[in-house]
């Protein structure tokens, strides 16, 4: 016997109309009679969907503003009936209910709600949704009778079978259940951590539950052998890569999506301007100015060589003229994100024969809304979680320890230096000149390694930098370096138990050094 069930009766009632009117459409010229409630009906009935009003199936109106809708047994019955059971459907006979072959519902924002910035909570207790999560249950539990759509990117597999065989196969049935259960339990979970009163003000909860959902399947992790996907965090409002729109370029790479991720975190945090070049997740240029072309040059020539095949990110729309510094000869860039492009940069970007159809151009909007201020990362047995490394400490926060005092016009660069060594692998070290990252040293065994490796990426460019370094110097063994190599001026953390000797060591050469009595480790 088949496995497919006929859907001849749906029952709509969602937040998200994205993509629903298509649905409605695709439905009702199959024949399917729909049913449906409030202002989603109203859309359905203004994009020339004909609906029956579930109120007047009911006979019971919608009461309460809305609160009480769908909560009615000619609603639940017509779900929950097993069809091959005789006793149930002489039972939805006899009591003149009709039965649903398909729910399609998605729930109230939640949790989008009680991420904005000054809601209240009589505004969040509103969004929590009755009617929806009971209609996906209901509807769940009966999937070997009825399909259950609680997302868009479902409809055009529901549309498919239905054109193909009148229905819907029990595989698919089958897996839509599993994503309503998954979708239900998202939701009661971002309810309950509310409800707990759960906040990245206090202390961290004493149970952390992640509700994702795979967005995409990877050709393979960091390395060939290694199977990888991509997973969206529902609960994430701020721009990011798993929710950019990708307007260019094939498939984005596991490592593509952590370079792109630094390369993104990097400009979010500098208020001009601001390009970043990141190779295998360090930066290895960045840049602010007043023009963003002007930006995306110093960037590049950071260093120029481990520019070839990196990521770059952008703060700023990218227009024609970054675009064509971009497409300079001899240079490749494996992907670019941006808030967005213009129309005359992505023509550019896509026209050359070797770019045309590899450069991954992915628009993520502005970046108006801060990244998350809690980091999580995962460890055998356990996930880690800490307060985001985002607030840097405030130069009003700075002491100058030396004799010599940093002259005025290079407070920019020292800040800028500040700001890019927390980007860094620890041990990290970093020099900065006309707010551009021109050396950096990362990932270090040794702080003095890091020091002369970003000395020596910078060359002759070093005299006149800053250096900045992202915890304390042990030893005061790297000073002499710095001033050989004719840097002006060094901030650190400071917290050594030489910090003595270090600071001596500094006004011996007359070198400028700040402490912020800030560390930024990054492991």
């Amino acid at each position: 016997m088949s496995d497919v069930v006929p859907i001849r009766t749906a029952i709509i009632s969602v937040s998200d109309k994205l993509g629903l009117a298509d649905l409605a459409a695709g439905l009702q010229r199959a024949g399917v009679r729909i049913y449906s409630t409030g202002g989603t009906r109203r859309h359905l009935e203004e994009s020339g969907i004909e609906v029956e009003d579930v109120s007047a199936y009911t006979g019971f109106p919608e009461m309460l503003d809305g609160r009480l809708k769908t909560l009615h047994p000619k609603v639940f019955g017509g779900i929950l009936a097993i069809r091959d059971r005789a006793d149930h459907m002489d039972a939805i006979d006899e009591h003149e209910i009709e039965p649903f072959d398909l729910v399609v519902v998605n729930l109230y924002p939640f949790a989008a709600t009680a991420a904005r910035a000054g809601v209240t909570r009589a505004e969040c207790v509103e969004q929590i949704d009755i009617g929806g999560p009971s209609l996906v249950r209901a509807a769940a539990k009966n999937h070997g009778d009825v399909a259950v759509a609680t997302s868009p990117e479902q409809y055009g597999e529901i549309l498919e079978q239905l054109e193909q065989s009148g229905g819907t196969d029990r595989t698919l049935r089958d897996q839509l259940a599993a994503d309503a259960f998954e979708h239900t339990a998202g939701y009661d979970r971002a309810i309950a951590d509310f409800m707990r009163g759960e906040s990245i003000g206090g202390d961290f909860p004493a149970s952390v539950h992640l509700s994702l959902r795979r967005k995409n399947q990877l050709r393979y992790g960091e390395n060939p052998h290694q199977r990888a996907a991509v997973y969206s965090d529902p609960s994430v409002r701020s721009a990011n890569l798993v929710s950019a729109r990708q307007i260019s370029g094939k498939e984005l790479s596991y490592n593509n999506l952590l370079d792109l991720d630094s390369a993104l975190e990097i400009v979010r945090g500098l208020a001009g301007p601001a390009v970043s070049v990141i190779k295998h997740n360090n930066p290895c240029g960045a840049a602010s100015d007043q023009v963003l072309s002007v930006a995306c040059q110093k960037a590049l020539d950071g260093d120029p060589l481990s520019a070839f095949g990196s990521v770059l990110g952008f703060n700023r729309t990218v227009d024609a003229a970054t675009a064509e510094i971009l497409c300079e000869p001899g240079l490749f860039i494996e992907a670019i994100v941006a808030p967005d492009f213009e129309a005359g940069a992505v023509g550019l970007l896509t026209s050359r024969p070797r770019w045309k159809d590899n450069v991954r151009l992915m628009q993520v909007g502005r970046l108006d809304e801060p990244a998350s201020p809690i980091q999580r990362r995962f460890i055998s047995g356990g996930m880690l979680v800490q307060d985001a490394d985002r607030m840097t400490s405030p130069p009003l926060q700075w002491k100058t320890m030396t004799e010599n005092e940093v002259p005025e016009d290079t407070w920019d660069d020292v800040a800028f230096a500040w700001e890019m060594v927390r980007h860094v692998k620890s041990n990290a070290i970093v020099l900065g000149k006309n707010t551009s990252l021109i050396g950096v040293g990362a990932g270090q065994m040794s702080r003095v390694d890091s020091v002369e490796i970003a000395i020596d990426k910078a060359g002759d460019r070093a005299a006149g930098s800053v250096l900045a370094s992202d915890a304390f110097f042990p030893f005061p063994d790297s000073i002499e370096a710095a001033a050989d190599a004719g840097i002006v001026a060094i901030i650190q953390p400071g917290g050594s138990r030489r910090d003595d000797e270090v600071v001596a060591a500094c006004d011996e050469h007359g070198l400028p050094m700040v402490f912020t009595s800030r560390r930024h480790f990054k492991h």
